[in-house]
């Protein structure tokens, strides 16, 4: 999942700082995400999708990246 968050920040040019302001999801939740300390809640997932304009399936399917070039 971390992986394709990483993706969409890229491609958007956000940063993480950016991220969790605009969407109120703690930097220290990220960076558990990051290291695999936890996992997303449904209600964060919706937050992120909606914030990158993706599904909230697009972060659940395994190995299916994808470029929004």
């Amino acid at each position: 999942m971390y992986q394709k968050y990483e993706a969409l920040l890229k491609q958007t040019g956000k940063t993480s700082y950016q991220v969790s302001k605009d969407t109120g999801i703690g930097q220290n939740t990220l960076s558990d995400w990051k290291s695999g300390r936890s996992k997303p809640k449904v209600d964060k997932l919706q937050k992120l999708a909606a914030y990158f304009g993706v599904s909230v399936n697009y972060f659940l399917e395994e190995g299916k990246e994808e470029t929004h070039a």
